[in-house]
């Protein structure tokens, strides 16, 4: 059984994220191309961007659930301090309080 790519985006960010959301859950991923951007005037723009691997291909369908299930959900309003903040986030940049549960 071999590695599986999951993820892959032009934006580091994004992929750091898919990465903690599955490490989290308890998923064993790695990064490829983690540091290719500077090769890009040698390569096609998307063959640098950053990769998420599973290590274990029998997580490939635990995996897209879980990444499916962040896509799907929405910005959120913090309840301690007003501030907006992006669906991906689980606490609050402003004041670090935690998402509100549902």
């Amino acid at each position: 059984m071999g590695a599986v790519l999951i993820f892959t985006h032009e934006n580091r960010l994004l992929v750091e994220l898919a990465r903690s959301k599955l490490e989290v859950a308890g998923i064993a991923v790695f990064l490829k191309n983690e540091y290719a951007q500077g090769a890009t005037g040698e390569l096609a723009p998307h063959q640098a961007w950053p990769e998420l691997w599973l290590e274990r291909d029998r997580d490939y369908e635990r995996a897209m659930q879980l990444l499916r299930d962040a896509e799907g959900q929405a910005d959120w309003i913090c309840r301690h301090c007003g501030e907006s903040n992006g669906a991906a986030f689980d606490y609050c940049w402003q004041c670090d309080s935690s998402r509100p549960p549902g």
